[in-house]
């Protein structure tokens, strides 16, 4: 991925000294291109969104685990992220199980206004695929050889990736599907392996389970934004209860975050501290948290886009750039 950085780096300069040369660099229009050109390859600019979204859970009884995730699921893609940059870790036995009165469904509320599942979910790792070992692997880049693109986390060293993750945990650890568990250490050594390749330039880490807040205590990879649903002791709580489905079908911290959102469009100017800024104990029942000593950047000069958009910065021209037959 570096090789082909430096070679559209070669390639830039040649186009913006060609520019420069062609037309004068006192020409307002080719002095600008120049500038978009040197700006996009710039190193400390990022030029594209990823999502993983991760459902540690299986069984009817964690409806709202899986909820939890097709809910920011369907945030992240509406916020502008296409599928081929999301990755989605689902146990995906709840839409057609038994139990399921509204059978082929997901629901996050008790109106059933928006079904979760619909006709667009694209789920890349299902049911017992979803473990540790696969979770560690997408994350630093180490899959077999024959693992489909889809089940490749292709993310660059000019790549914001959000990590959700959302289950039943304690302190320093997660369940995965009952089975086996990650601990905080895993996660925080996997994010500095993913560092050192230079498979991100920012991380935003939000989890959702009992005791989140310890998930993220022993981070040390730079760039790393942290937020958990409750405190070391808390618990993480339900919210809405289903009397037709006979479950809770969502989970209170991520029903505030999804809730904000619903605000918020691609376009947005929102921040991350705007969003922090929303959090209430008295209506989540725990104490989020919030890591930022890894985190270069202000909150308050963090747009939310920049971790949940996809939006690409489009200029129409009434006339062709003069690159030069040479160059075509």
């Amino acid at each position: 991925m570096r090789g082909i950085h430096t070679l559209l780096r070669l390639f830039a300069a040649v186009i913006v000294a060609h520019l420069l040369c062609t037309t004068g660099a006192a020409e307002p229009a080719a002095a600008a291109a120049a500038g978009r050109i040197r700006k996009f390859l710039d190193p400390d600019n990022h030029t594209n969104n990823w999502a993983v979204l991760v459902c540690t859970s299986r069984f009817w009884f964690n409806y709202r685990h899986i909820a939890n995730t097709l809910s920011m699921y369907r945030t992240v893609k509406r916020m502008g992220i296409p599928d081929s940059h999301i990755i989605l870790m689902l146990a995906d036995d709840v839409a057609c199980n038994p139990r399921n009165c509204f059978p082929a469904t997901v629901f996050d509320h008790p109106q059933k206004s928006t079904d979760l599942y619909g006709d667009n979910v694209e789920v890349d790792y299902r049911g017992y695929e979803v473990t540790v070992e696969n979770f560690i692997r997408l994350l630093t880049g180490r899959v077999t050889a024959n693992t489909p693109r889809n089940k490749r986390l292709l993310t660059d060293d000019k790549s914001n990736i959000f990590i959700y993750m959302t289950g039943h945990g304690g302190e320093d650890f997660l369940k995965f599907q009952d089975s086996e568990e990650i601990n905080s250490y895993d996660i925080a050594d996997a994010m500095q392996q993913m560092w050192e390749k230079q498979r991100y330039r920012e991380i935003l880490f939000v989890i959702d389970t009992c005791q989140a807040n310890t998930m993220f205590s022993k981070f040390y990879a730079p760039n790393v934004l942290s937020i958990g649903s409750s405190a070391k002791g808390e618990n993480s709580y339900s919210h809405y209860h289903d009397r037709d489905i006979g479950v809770s079908v969502i989970d209170r911290f991520t029903y505030y975050n999804l809730k904000f959102f619903e605000s918020v469009d691609m376009s947005s100017k929102h921040t991350m501290a705007d969003l922090i800024g929303t959090y209430n104990i008295s209506l989540i029942h725990s104490t989020p948290g919030v890591r930022t000593d890894l985190f270069a950047r202000e909150l308050e000069k963090t747009y939310l886009s920049d971790f949940f958009g996809a939006v690409q910065e489009v200029e129409l021209t009434a006339e062709p750039y003069p690159i030069g037959k040479h160059l075509v």
